[in-house]
């Protein structure tokens, strides 16, 4: 698979992943709509830092390296940078934290923000 490829199958993730978070939260599946929400912010991250030919193994890699090349140098704004923060903790929380039960209250709000978290971090991404 070239890079071209990964690339756009990343961001074709992150959208189908965007969607499924909707379908979760709108079945009351709150902590699978924090992870699938998470997991949206995720495969975008990784094709914007794939256009630039970066590459991590974990989870807190990419993360680290999203705010030191984008965040820490105004590429990307504060606000999309604590968004991906939170819903990188929203999904540690739902997923390990034994009897965690997001409520609709704690998730609905996220959608709004990961929708803006799209609209920057999209356009970023170069397919060269």
């Amino acid at each position: 698979m070239s890079q071209e490829e990964l690339i756009k199958y990343r961001i074709a993730r992150a959208n189908e992943t965007l969607k499924e978070a909707r379908l979760l939260a709108d079945a009351g599946y709150w902590n699978a709509a924090a992870n699938r929400l998470y997991y949206a912010c995720f495969y975008l991250v990784n094709a914007l830092l794939i256009s630039r030919k970066l590459s991590f193994n974990s989870h807190n890699g990419v993360k680290t390296e999203f705010n030191r090349t984008f965040v820490k140098s105004g590429l990307v704004s504060m606000e999309s940078g604590k968004c991906y923060a939170r819903v990188f903790n929203l999904r540690q929380e739902g997923d390990y934290i034994d009897f965690k039960r997001f409520e609709k209250q704690d998730i609905d709000p996220f959608f709004e923000e990961v929708q803006a978290f799209f609209k920057e971090v999209t356009p970023l991404i170069t397919l060269e």
